[in-house]
């Protein structure tokens, strides 16, 4: 199972050199995927929570390609509608080129209505045009000649059930954002019965859970994934084994914008969970 970290590109606290700090520190530690996320226009309801500056995913990856050498390159997600499907599809393939195949292509149906309004998309149309988005974008991609012939993982996200059936005939694996572990059991066998009613193949799991790393135990039916002492965390990682994922994301944003201006804790963080989950020990400034 391979695990990734969820890199803050945006918020007050972050400039160049904090994302270079964080490839150094994902990479360092020996993550395997460093993903970012994506909002175009910073509206009022998406400033709330993710405020500018915000870093737009494909330009900030292809930066950070050239920043790493090893880690696996993504999104998480970015929203289909935004952008005119061959758009996406060269920016993607571009991207995926540049960084030698690195790129995982995470996508969702977006939130934020206003967002959508000052885009000119119709909000209540998201997921049928999210559909239509990720056709034509394989529809794209199987020009080899066009987009080259390295291929891409798409990830699919959502937490609803047409989320769930959006993965199964689009997906190569399902990216639900932020479960509870029991949640996520039950949802993936609603996965796997979505599949054999379809025909099709299971995709893989590749959840983004929570890194919040208390000193005390957290408990009640509420408690995300990922969230607790470490010796929790590190149980969560591993009933996340036992169901089959095939790559989980840790995603360290609590809510607050101020956290971006002190990235350490989150590094910190990222650090004892490398040394109890991937047997790696180091400071975040090392390379692998």
């Amino acid at each position: 199972m391979k695990i990734g970290v969820n890199v803050l590109n945006f918020g007050p606290g972050t400039d160049p050199g904090v994302l270079r700090g964080w490839a150094r520190t994902v990479e360092g530690l020996g993550f395997d995927l460093l993903m970012v996320s994506d909002h175009v226009a910073i509206t009022p309801d998406v400033a709330v929570r993710y405020p500018p500056p915000f870093y737009e995913p494909f330009t900030t990856l292809s930066w950070l390609a050239a920043l790493t050498t090893r880690v696996r390159l993504g999104t998480t997600v970015l929203i289909a509608p935004y952008r005119h499907p061959l758009l996406t599809a060269r920016m993607a393939a571009n991207v995926n080129e540049l960084s030698g195949g690195r790129l995982v292509l995470g996508v969702g149906v977006g939130w934020a209505r206003q967002e959508f309004a000052a885009l000119g998309i119709p909000f209540e149309q998201r997921g049928r045009l999210t559909e239509e988005h990720l056709r034509d974008v394989r529809a794209a991609w199987a020009d080899t000649a066009a987009y080259g012939d390295r291929p891409i993982p798409v990830w699919v996200g959502g937490n609803s059930d047409a989320g769930l059936r959006r993965a199964v005939r689009l997906g190569d694996a399902w990216h639900p954002l932020r479960p509870t572990v029991p949640w996520l059991r039950e949802a993936a066998v609603r996965l796997a019965a979505y599949a054999r009613g379809q025909g099709l193949p299971v995709p893989a799991l590749a959840p983004r859970i929570a890194l919040r790393l208390t000193a005390a135990p957290v408990t009640g039916p509420d408690r995300l994934a990922g969230e607790g002492t470490i010796d929790q965390i590190a149980e969560d990682l591993e009933e996340l084994r036992r169901l089959g994922a095939e790559a989980v994301v840790l995603d360290p944003y609590g809510g607050d914008p101020r956290e971006t201006r002190h990235p350490e804790l989150a590094w910190r963080a990222l650090e004892t969970v490398a040394a109890y989950a991937l047997h790696a020990p180091r400071t975040g400034t090392e390379q692998p």
